[in-house]
């Protein structure tokens, strides 16, 4: 298990088996925690998920990353007792949701 801090400053878990899930889905992120941790620390912009309420989805921009020039999103459940990493993994868009937060 690991911890990290968000930009709320909230303490965000990330389970072995989540960290298995996302590698293993999305071969390119292996090697990618350090960037993990600074999009939720430093994200340019964090969207509520449009068909989950409780999906916050963090994102910032890299010029290189494994699979070229591309955001890094870092899908994280909120819960009142637990705020927890789904998946992570890069993307090209930013999805359509409430913005909960964006970088000035």
């Amino acid at each position: 298990m690991r911890w990290f801090k968000d930009l709320y400053d909230r303490n965000v878990r990330l389970t072995d088996e989540r960290l298995e899930h996302f590698e293993n889905d999305h071969p390119e992120m292996a090697g990618q925690i350090d960037k993990v941790a600074e999009t939720l620390s430093h994200p340019e912009i964090v969207v509520r998920s449009k068909t989950d309420s409780e999906a916050e989805l963090f994102y910032r921009h890299y010029l290189m990353t494994p699979a070229d020039e591309k955001y890094l999103c870092v899908i994280v459940k909120v819960r009142v007792d637990d705020v927890f990493i789904l998946t992570a993994y890069f993307t090209d868009t930013i999805k359509k949701g409430d913005v909960l937060w964006e970088k000035q």
